[in-house]
């Protein structure tokens, strides 16, 4: 049952002269501080981590199905949602989801762990919320924003604007360094069914949550489409150690590129390629010879991102027949501080993410890659 704050706790009694655990102590707290999710406070951090570790992260690794872990995510934003989305989920909460699920992963006849199996994430969520959730949540017509509906109409109704209220949104942090100082990093690119089937997803935000990955999802705060839509970003590092950090940052999307415009496509994609071959850049061409691209967009960081000022982006493009979707970031060097963050809590699961490693549970990209 291991937490955000006790394990924030635990560190502040590292030994301070001893430099590399000052390091490890400071990286992790810097990393934890924008904490969890917009909507719980602080007080709720250990009970939501409690109960996500109970859906996902600490179930035997051959019982896990990323899935579960939306499904985990959804029960709590569905319940908040429901309850009082002008306000945070606290400690006072908990009792509804000890009713809720609680027996459960006592029961001799369940896990034995105090884990949760999907049959008792959905019993559990039923109890908590209403006899539709299980139905809902299995109807696309009525799951979006990581959230389920009781019904397509109040579907329909829902403004995610109420959880940007939440998000305190900071000014956008894009790259400032000279060109030949910025930090650039692109990622191996990732096969999708179809490109008509990748634009159709990505074009639709509200389903963003729906590929999110066992260390971080994206949920998106404005309504309308993908141009200037802003994301909430949770990032989850520690969860090879079933011991999950939560911390969380911002990005919008500043530039989209489509077949719609060629000229801009080929414009956006100059540019990258002509940052990538600059001055300290040692990354491979975006793309490989003979490729067609289709769709580019930016997702600019705003401030307090857990890795400071720049930019990611993600394009998909076509290559001997095949659909492929790759990012690719740029980034002002990282203050030391934030750099041993970033290291210690961050790095490996940043580049995870984006699908560096094929590690299929924890890339987002390859997670749509399935859903497609």
């Amino acid at each position: 049952m291991t937490s955000l704050t006790s394990r924030t706790d635990l560190l502040e009694h590292v030994d301070d002269e001893q430099p590399a655990a000052t390091a490890a102590r400071t990286g992790l707290l810097r990393f934890a501080r924008m904490t969890g999710s917009s909507i719980a406070g602080r007080d709720a951090g250990p009970w939501v981590t409690d109960f996500l570790n109970a859906a996902y992260y600490r179930r035997p690794a051959d019982e896990r199905d990323v899935d579960d872990l939306r499904l985990g995510f959804c029960v709590l934003t569905t319940y908040w949602y429901g309850k009082a989305h002008q306000h945070r989920l606290h400690v006072t909460d908990l009792p509804a989801f000890h009713r809720a699920f609680g027996k459960d992963r006592l029961s001799a006849d369940g896990s034995g762990r105090g884990t949760l199996d999907r049959a008792q994430l959905l019993a559990g969520a039923e109890r908590l919320i209403g006899p539709w959730f299980a139905d809902a949540y299995a109807d696309p017509a009525r799951r979006a924003w990581g959230i389920a509906f009781e019904t397509v109409a109040a579907r329909a109704a829902y403004d995610p604007s109420c959880r940007l209220h939440l998000a305190r949104l900071g000014e956008l942090t894009p790259e400032q360094a000279p060109a030949a100082e910025l930090v650039w990093r692109t990622y191996p690119p990732v096969a999708m069914p179809s490109a008509d089937a990748v634009v159709a997803a990505l074009t639709a935000p509200e389903t963003w949550p729906d590929y999110a990955s066992e260390i971080g999802r994206f949920t998106p705060l404005r309504p309308g489409g993908l141009d200037g839509q802003t994301f909430e970003i949770e990032v989850a590092a520690g969860t090879d150690a079933g011991w999950p950090v939560f911390t969380r940052g911002y990005v919008t999307v500043t530039a989209l590129v489509t077949p719609a415009d060629p000229d801009a496509v080929t414009a956006w994609f100059a540019a990258l390629e002509a940052g990538l071959a600059g001055a300290g850049s040692d990354q491979p061409r975006a793309l490989p010879e003979g490729a067609t691209p289709l769709v580019g967009f930016d997702l600019t960081t705003h401030q307090g991102h857990f890795m400071g000022a720049g930019h990611n982006r993600l394009f998909l493009y076509t290559h001997e027949g095949r659909a492929f979707v790759c990012a690719a970031g740029t980034w002002d060097p990282m203050p030391w501080p934030l750099a041993q963050a970033y290291r210690v809590a961050g790095q490996d699961a940043q580049h995870a993410f984006w699908g560096e490693g094929g590690v299929v549970a924890q890339s987002m990209l390859h997670q749509l890659a399935l859903a497609l």
